[in-house]
């Protein structure tokens, strides 16, 4: 007699716990590559150069916010942050006005080729047009200020805001659009009151990825920068010397460039995602 005509169930086979125990380790490892780094620079940064050279004190110091009081008492980081700032938000934004109309054509009229176009100036290699660059904005009387830097940050934004946006207005209906003008308005009225309140989502995403890239530039600023107008990973070089290494104050320089970076992306990160998700699909 069968285990179902005697009213009893079939023993239940053994749950496979082969791959959520996998998983498990993987996601454990990979947290631990990526955040152990980043818990050794904060401790390092409240270490003196004693303990920093010490392995027994790893954990087992005295804290100590010496680092920290140099970096922005010695090494004026506070201008340094401002400059940074500056430089971001004002390419970013930029970008972000010239790049939605830009994105919004490519994606509405087909413009596949002037699409490539613009992710070939992604692939290129900055360091590549350092050399062109420098002369040009040497002529103009640039080299030094905000605009050369501005100018050059916006090599790296504006491809990364026309590329994200363009995969979104791809996923938006045209007949929204064409309903919108069927009721008065231009094709200019269409995008400004329908597509682009829409489109908040992929605006987000790719400002905010445009703002971190451009905040963690350092090959530009390296080159076209002067001191007043130096950025945060350019300014971290004046604890390198000759001779020897100022370790806490490259750990607390390096605290201060990456918290507010981590800080942007972990509260913006629904934002992100839902961005980049939002325009993935079509219709």
């Amino acid at each position: 007699m069968s285990a179902v005509a005697s009213g009893t169930r079939p023993p239940r086979r053994p749950r496979r716990l082969a791959y959520p125990v996998f998983r498990t380790v993987m996601i454990v490892l990979i947290v631990l590559v990526l955040v152990l780094p980043i818990v050794w620079m904060l401790l390092a940064s409240l270490k003196t150069t004693v303990d920093i050279y010490q392995p027994a004190r790893v954990l087992d110091f005295t804290p100590t916010l010496d680092n920290y009081a140099r970096v922005f008492a010695q090494q004026n980081f506070l201008l340094f942050m401002v400059n940074s700032f500056v430089v971001a938000a004002v390419s970013t934004v930029l970008s972000m006005i010239i790049g939605l109309p830009a994105a919004y054509a490519m994606s509405r009229f087909l413009m596949r080729r002037s699409a490539a176009w613009v992710l070939l100036a992604r692939i290129i290699p900055g360091i590549s047009l350092l050399v062109p660059w420098y002369i040009i904005f040497a002529g103009m009387g640039l080299v030094g200020g905000y605009g050369a830097l501005i100018l050059s940050h916006m090599f790296v934004s504006l491809p990364l805001i026309v590329w994200i946006l363009m995969s979104f207005f791809d996923g938006l209906p045209i007949e929204l659009e064409e309903s919108a003008q069927i009721d008065g308005l231009t094709p200019i009225g269409a995008f400004l009151r329908i597509s682009l309140p829409l489109s908040s989502p992929g605006i987000a995403t790719s400002g905010i990825l445009a703002f971190i890239f451009s905040w963690n530039n350092f090959i530009f600023a390296l080159v076209l920068s002067s001191e007043s107008t130096k950025t945060l990973p350019v300014a971290i070089f004046n604890f390198l010397g000759y001779a020897s290494i100022d370790w806490g104050g490259l750990m607390a320089a390096s605290a201060v460039i990456t918290l507010p970076v981590m800080l942007v992306a972990l509260l913006t990160q629904k934002y992100i995602v839902s961005g980049l998700t939002a325009g993935a699909t079509k219709g």
